[in-house]
């Protein structure tokens, strides 16, 4: 059972929330805080008690607009321990997604605050303490980085979550990326070269300075006059020269596997 510290500068929105996680029987218990200070401090004790101490906390859920530092430079604070609570984002903003899952977050819940909503990202939540490993007695030298399995992103003022393993190929266009699925597209603020470097290990690969593509959904390669390009679903897309021998080499490293 999940203890949980929630954070909001707003009372009201404090107590709507508070009651709505002591509601929830997969939450042991549930405290709160007005300000950053205030929060920090208790995680602070949180973490001299250790994970089985009675002032251990398993998740903040953390407004993002709130006095003096916002809830994004607290998750930026806490990132820095070395067992730091998960993070789940309850904000009105629906702009900073990305910022939050760049920093790790869990999840990220619009206001108002629904019941069935919040109870998502509680299993969020519990499924990834359940996942996490028992402590060991020392902490390896080096953490595996992994990346999430979903990309958060925007429709209609709510955050849906779309399985990475949906996307065929990413366009880039200026700062932002438009992922192209069999659904449709969205459009995320992260630039290219960040999918690239994220998702290498996805199988993704760059053929294009405009186009990331997922190589397992590329159904036809083509040359003709010079030019390379690939067929990726009902999408024909260009292959620059400077990454065309690389893209074979790995098609034909993939047929062969």
């Amino acid at each position: 059972m999940l203890r949980a510290l929630a954070v909001d500068d707003e009372r009201p929105a404090l107590e709507e929330l508070l009651y709505l996680l002591r509601a929830d029987p997969r939450v042991r218990s549930a405290e709160g805080a007005t300000d950053a200070t205030e929060t920090l401090r208790r995680i602070n004790r949180a973490l001299d008690a250790g994970p089985d101490g009675d002032d251990a906390i398993d998740v903040v859920f953390l407004d993002i607009h709130m006095a003096g530092l916002t809830g994004l430079d607290v998750a930026r604070l806490l990132a820095g321990f070395a067992r730091p609570p998960l993070i789940v984002f309850v904000t009105a903003h629906e702009g900073f997604a990305v910022q939050a899952f760049d920093l790790k977050a869990v999840d990220y819940v619009l206001k108002p605050v629904r019941r069935e909503r919040l109870a998502e990202a509680v299993r969020r939540v519990c499924d990834q303490v359940d996942a996490s490993p028992a402590p060991a007695a020392a902490p390896p030298a080096v953490l595996p980085q992994t990346a999430p399995d979903e990309i958060p992103v925007e429709l209609g003022g709510v955050t849906r979550f779309i399985p990475i393993g949906d996307i065929a190929y990413v366009e880039a266009q200026g700062d932002y990326a438009r992922l192209h699925t069999h659904a449709g597209s969205h459009l995320v603020r992260i630039p290219l070269s960040t999918l690239e470097e994220r998702w290498a290990a996805r199988g993704f690969v760059r053929i294009h300075r405009r186009h990331l593509v997922a190589l397992g959904r590329i159904d036809e390669l083509r040359l003709d006059a010079g030019a390379t390009t690939v067929r990726v679903g009902d999408a024909e897309l260009s292959v620059s020269r400077r990454h065309a021998r690389e893209l074979r080499d790995l098609l034909m490293r993939r047929a062969r596997g």
